[in-house]
């Protein structure tokens, strides 16, 4: 009877053992996982939130008011209404549009023909598309390749136009209307998130003599910076 109780307390000894070992493992488990979650947190909260860089420029100027009366009066002799005609906008602060058109009657001589209109189109940045600069710069390059694929036009050519924005394009051609050459140029420029598309054109009817396709882009051009200046001037 003595020799089987001491037997038995060694059986229960030993089946004790492998008990408590895998008891530790398991501790150990437990430590190890919490470490590794610990640290996978820490890193996420490090990762920065995504930024875009502001826009520039908040307002758009009033259209009609983009050129001084001097600079209308040259482009547009015998203009119908000097203050121009305004386009509808459902946003002024994003887009905006102004135009006046000029018939100077000569009697038997003709009559010199004059179309002016002018765009605004300012972008904000958007952290899913992009800032609003870049907007602009996609916004500015469709514009010039439109210019250039102006139905019909002949004759087409494209110039930089310096000290306009940060960058400008002046695109010329020639369209024939109902038996009329008229004379178009058409400059498209940016200044930070703003573009300005400026289209001028010309034509002598009954018999007057066409105009000068490079007096119609100087003077386009001279125009095209005094509408970016205005939208400088419009954000102070």
């Amino acid at each position: 009877m003595h020799r089987s109780a001491k037997r038995l307390a060694s059986l229960l000894t030993c089946a004790a053992v492998p008990v408590l070992l895998v008891a530790g493992c398991s501790g150990s488990d437990s430590d190890s996982s919490g470490d590794a979650s610990a640290s996978a947190k820490s890193s996420g909260a490090a990762k920065p939130s995504p930024t875009v860089a502001p826009a520039k420029f908040k307002k758009l100027p009033n259209p009609c008011e983009a050129f001084s009366k001097d600079t209308v009066k040259k482009m547009l002799p015998k203009v119908k209404d000097a203050s121009g005609e305004r386009g509808n906008s459902t946003d002024n602060a994003a887009h905006g549009t102004c135009s006046w058109s000029s018939s100077d009657e000569n009697g038997v001589d003709g009559t010199q023909f004059r179309w002016l209109d002018v765009g605004f189109q300012r972008y904000d940045s958007d952290l899913g598309i992009g800032s609003g600069e870049k907007r602009a710069t996609d916004f500015y390059t469709k514009q010039v390749i439109d210019a250039k694929d102006t139905k019909d036009a002949r004759k087409l050519t494209s110039v930089k136009t310096s000290g306009t924005g940060d960058e400008a394009t002046a695109i010329t051609y020639d369209v024939k209307k109902e038996g009329n050459d008229f004379k178009n140029t058409t400059v498209i420029a940016r200044t930070s998130n703003i573009v300005v598309t400026l289209n001028y054109n010309g034509a002598g009817l009954a018999g007057a003599d066409t105009p000068k396709g490079a007096d119609l882009l100087k003077k386009a051009q001279a125009a095209a910076k005094e509408a970016v200046t205005a939208a400088t001037k419009a954000n102070g």
